[in-house]
């Protein structure tokens, strides 16, 4: 018997039953042995458009039934090295952004006080920046993977500093992340002005819009990206509104002309290897997605963040 916890198989207990964890892993009351913890942080009170990311984590999970083990693509079986669970979701105050955003920083806090890498579902964008400041004081100011249809480096939005378009501009300002390590992949759409995407280009942010990535592989980028980054501690954040609507429709700001889902793939396969020290994925809104194919694909793309993860064997 595998000294490290497996999902349960779809063939000792059929995949519509059994518990309601990220792939029926085993849930967590302590962080003891872990290497990797899942999380859920269903929080939508920062965004600006159409709500419903706080159903998030809990759709995710409920997709990630269909998840086996081990994946035929890249050989990777992150269940065979690494011990790995579900630890629940972090208790927001449902009424109040700012307190929602201490308590992450806090709880991100605790965690990383353990030798474990987090991986969270989201959740809007917003929670990317006190998972950051948590990141950071333990790491230092870390490269950044930015997988997204938009920069979010506003300044405010109706007057708040912190929300999901400001993220990343906070996290530059607070020296979070290291500009020149900052990858935003996939951005695209229309904008207030032309600086929306030009003014991070001069902090040092290195911006791949999603028009001048249609009809290519993402490997060869990926691979530059893997090769800049080296062994700097990295952060990755997935936006799923990186990806076309025809692909994930269910989010909460979609844009046209996205990403697709292998070359989602291909991006996040070429990172194995690095040194990732946390990664999330945000934005998932079920409620526009009645056919769950977007928590689907979201749950299947944590599934290979994971699996590029230090310390993942191969088969």
């Amino acid at each position: 018997m595998s000294e490290f916890n497996q999902p349960i198989s779809g063939n000792d207990l059929a995949r519509f039953s059994g518990p309601n964890t990220f792939m029926r892993l085993p849930q967590a009351a302590s962080l003891d042995g872990l290497d990797v913890a899942v999380l859920g942080i269903p929080m939508d009170i920062g965004t600006s458009w159409r709500s419903g990311t706080r159903f998030g984590p809990k759709q995710i999970r409920a997709e990630s039934a269909m998840i086996r083990p081990y994946n035929m693509a890249t050989g990777a079986a992150p269940f065979d090295s690494l011990q790995i669970a579900d630890i629940g979701d972090l208790a927001i105050n449902t009424f109040s952004l700012a307190d929602s955003l201490r308590i992450i920083r806090d709880s991100y806090a605790g965690i990383l006080t353990n030798d474990v890498i987090p991986v969270a579902m989201g959740g809007d964008h917003s929670i990317t920046l006190p998972i950051l400041r948590a990141i950071a004081a333990k790491h230092g100011p870390v490269a950044l993977v930015h997988v997204d249809a938009h920069a979010d480096v506003n300044d405010d939005m109706f007057g708040e500093r912190e929300t999901h378009g400001t993220v990343f501009r906070r996290a530059y300002e607070e020296g979070l992340i290291q500009p020149d390590r900052t990858y935003q992949i996939g951005i695209r759409g229309t904008g207030y002005a032309a600086t929306d995407f030009t003014e991070a280009q001069g902090w040092g942010f290195r911006q791949f819009p999603a028009w001048d990535l249609w009809h290519k592989s993402l490997a060869p980028l990926g691979a530059e990206i893997r090769r800049e980054i080296g062994d700097r501690p990295v952060y990755v954040t997935y936006d799923i509104d990186s990806l076309d609507p025809a692909y994930a429709p269910g989010t909460g700001t979609p844009e046209i002309g996205g990403l697709t889902t292998p070359q989602a793939l291909e991006l996040i396969h070429a990172l194995r290897g690095a040194n990732i020290v946390g990664c999330d994925l945000v934005e998932v809104s079920p409620p526009y997605d009645p056919s769950g194919n977007t928590a689907l694909t979201a749950s299947n793309l944590l599934y290979e963040l994971i699996c590029v993860l230090p310390g993942v064997a191969a088969r």
